[in-house]
């Protein structure tokens, strides 16, 4: 009996079908709090104000700046907060050397409230070009000015005081004058403002800074834009992300101009975020930078506090629907990015890109240039970056060390009833074999690579949590090599709406940071905490790769249940 033979015809193939790509996020901004023109409006019915002028009397004076106020939150919602409602409106006595400020209500202007002070805040664009016209008409350096071979820059720091006996400072404006022929030298002078008089040093520079060659950093850009930055400016957004019919993030966010005020920050704090929801619930009330200073290698120059509220130029295509913020169609390029100090807009571009939504923003402070970053992803991955680089100078041809504070104000769910937890594998000595401890009172802590160490905020009823986890290049402020002065790497603390920052201004002193005086033992156990990142670079622009110009840094916010 013969057999069979097999069947050589082949069984087709089934290929599994591919997974759906996922749709690409799509953004929505609206308008948020006061409106420019209603801000406007106030600070005129101000300076307009019997009271005001009779304060001012015949003093020579400037309106400084003008700043939304804050009211502190003792007590949070669940939910958003009103939008801030007041604002103050700062003047300089240049008579009298002192700050005039005028508080009153935006939409219902019936009274203002006065005050005054030896406050010397930040030099304003005005001011800067006040030094600037007075330098041109130098004897000595004028016409090298005028015919572009000096060329004007913001220095550090800012500002050179002078204390009076009776506590007054004199207010005196430091300007950088960098070469643009041989034949001339760098200089940095003091101009001031009161009696219009330059300074010169005999070493070319104050004490804290350097006027020399080499000169270091990239060419500034834009610098007889007379708009070239932006500070103490209205700007509130309402931002949506959206997943095809999903909802994935909403929250406010500020542009850093915005960020310094009473109750918002001292020095600003960059891209700021209010509110931020995640597929329907709270992950932050708060996620800001309030602190940032830097410390050069021997003390070459500084220290500085630095400042984050004065927006630089950077390129960024698309359009505007809320004054400050500019909805990209493709994507922005910071100094980080070009290598170059100029560009088109001032103030926060967001850019999607599949699915990922980036806020980003340039700031300035004096030669520095500072990146504020925020990457939002459809998993609920939450990215915070901030990018440090420089226009030329002669400090940073000397190595410094960068530090950055983020203060992340966690509210998992709800404002209460959260915890923070550690994670290290080696498991610590006294909770092994668990590679986890809670968090049970305030405390400050390290990084520890070697341990993993990574932190988790999470809600203690509903099990909600987030896992912070270090950047791979945020250093340690134990071994960084200008220690102690970084102070630290992570603080737990229970939040108090009165520590939004230390309190130092820009110009310092102290310089460090001063967030170890909140650690006093407060219970942070199923309490309404609020955590303190820091992160330290070293800049040495001799070892920067080709083709880089900076770094950036920063921890990745993970949801774990959500």
């Amino acid at each position: 009996m013969s057999k069979k033979k097999p069947s050589t015809t082949k069984k087709p193939v089934t290929s599994k079908p591919l997974p759906p790509r996922p749709l690409p996020l799509k953004v929505k901004i609206e308008p948020w709090g006061p409106t420019p023109e209603a801000i406007a409006a106030a600070v005129s019915w101000i300076s307009a104000h019997a009271s005001v002028k009779a304060a001012l009397g015949k003093a020579r004076f400037r309106l400084l700046n003008v700043q939304l106020i804050d009211e502190p939150v003792e007590a949070k919602a669940a939910r958003m907060s009103e939008p801030p409602s007041r604002i103050q409106a700062t003047f300089y006595d240049y008579t009298n050397q002192r700050a005039i400020k005028a508080i009153t209500t935006i939409a219902n202007r019936r009274s203002v409230d006065i005050t005054e002070s030896a406050e010397q805040p930040l030099p304003s664009n005005e001011e800067y070009a006040e030094a600037v016209s007075a330098l041109s008409a130098h004897a000595d350096l004028g016409s090298h000015i005028r015919e572009g071979r000096l060329q004007p820059y913001a220095s550090m720091p800012p500002l050179l005081l002078e204390e009076l006996p009776d506590g007054r400072f004199k207010r005196t404006l430091a300007v950088g004058l960098l070469p643009a022929s041989p034949e001339v030298k760098h200089e940095i002078v003091g101009f001031d403002l009161a009696d219009r008089a330059v300074i010169r040093f005999g070493s070319r520079a104050p004490g804290t800074a350097q006027a020399h060659n080499p000169i270091c950093g990239i060419p500034w850009g834009n610098l007889g834009d007379p708009n070239r930055t932006v500070s103490n400016a209205p700007g509130q957004a309402l931002v949506t992300i959206s997943q095809g019919q999903t909802v994935l993030w909403k929250f406010v966010v500020l542009r850093p101009a915005a960020t310094a005020g009473p109750g918002l920050s001292t020095n600003g704090t960059g891209v700021e975020l209010r509110f931020v929801d995640y597929r329907g619930k709270r992950l932050l009330y708060r996620g800001h930078v309030p602190i940032l200073n830097v410390k050069y290698k021997g003390d070459a120059c500084g220290p500085y506090r630095d400042w984050q509220h004065t927006e630089g130029k950077f390129d960024a295509q698309g359009a505007d629907p809320v004054p400050g913020f500019r909805l990209c169609n493709a994507p922005p390029k910071t100094i980080l990015d070009s290598g170059s100090d100029q560009g088109n807009f001032n103030g926060v571009a967001v850019f999607a890109s599949g699915t990922q939504v980036t806020l980003v923003s340039e700031m300035e402070a004096g030669w520095y240039r500072y990146i504020s970053e925020w990457h939002f992803h459809a998993d609920g991955t939450l990215q915070p970056r901030f990018g440090f680089s420089a226009a030329q100078n002669s400090c940073v041809c000397n190595i410094h060390y960068h530090h950055v504070y983020w203060r992340l104000d966690f509210d998992i769910k709800t404002p209460g009833n959260n915890l923070v937890r550690e994670f290290n594998n080696p498991c610590l000595p006294g909770f092994c074999p668990s590679n986890w401890h809670d968090k049970l009172f305030e405390i400050k802590r390290y990084r520890d690579p070697a341990r993993k160490r990574r932190w988790r905020v999470e809600n203690t009823t509903s099990g909600d949590a987030y896992d912070i986890i270090p950047g791979a290049t945020d250093g340690s402020s134990i071994t960084m090599p200008d220690s102690p002065f970084g102070r630290g790497d992570f603080w737990v603390l229970r939040y108090r709406a009165t520590e939004i920052d230390d309190g130092v201004v820009a110009i310092g002193p102290p310089y460090e940071a001063g967030i170890d005086t909140w650690v006093n033992g407060e219970s942070t156990k199923n309490q309404d905490v609020v955590v303190w990142y820091g992160a330290h670079f070293t800049h040495d622009i001799s070892q920067e790769p080709p083709g880089t110009f900076g770094e950036r840094v920063g921890p990745d916010l993970a949801p774990v249940k959500w």
